[in-house]
């Protein structure tokens, strides 16, 4: 003779799993979003990073053209074509302040505030590639060396990358000084 099924300790197993499911879409505030809602508010922000960006190309008369994505947990818009540079400036200063006021035109129609990247002309995606080469390098020398290893002063964006390549090479990094000579330093492990 078989044994009853005890209905409640199956329904508990399903709640339990549907409970681990409904925690992943928890946000920190504690109410549950779902991720399809999270993805709609992401290109929310690239679709009204691109009206903005839009206008001011048309304002400056800048031929461009605007591609939006979602990276990650966060929105992402690309200004690609002709000659952009006055966009990027030498060190990537301008695209950084025209990073800030997308990011500001965002928050001031969703009364959120915006983690929105923004690229002109691969500028940010050539800068992320060398900046993970470095990291690379820097990793290799100080598990050679077994002597802790200072950088160039960075912006947060770069020192971010920086820290990120160093934990994948399984070393860890820390930020020190003050911005805006801010560096990182690769310690060994």
């Amino acid at each position: 003779m078989s044994e009853p099924v005890n209905d409640a300790a199956t329904t508990d197993t399903a709640t339990t799993e549907a409970e681990i499911v409904d925690a992943e879409s928890v946000d920190e505030a504690g109410t549950q979003e779902p991720e399809s809602s999270r993805l709609q508010e992401l290109e929310r922000e690239g679709d009204i990073a691109a009206d903005y960006l839009e206008e001011l190309l048309d304002i400056a008369d800048l031929d461009g053209d605007l591609d939006m994505d979602v990276d990650g947990d966060r929105a992402a818009v690309s200004i690609v074509g002709a000659d952009l540079s006055q966009l990027v400036g030498a060190k990537g200063e301008v695209l950084d302040a025209l990073q800030e006021l997308t990011r500001l035109a965002v928050y001031r129609e969703t009364g959120e505030r915006s983690r929105l990247m923004l690229d002109v002309s691969g500028f940010r995606a050539q800068k992320r590639a060398e900046l993970v080469e470095l990291a690379e390098k820097t990793t290799a020398q100080v598990k050679e060396s077994g002597e802790s290893v200072s950088l160039d002063p960075m912006s947060p964006f770069e020192r971010k990358i920086v820290h990120d390549a160093v934990a994948a090479a399984g070393l860890t990094s820390e930020s020190e000084g003050v911005e805006p000579r801010r560096f990182v330093v690769v310690l060994p492990a």
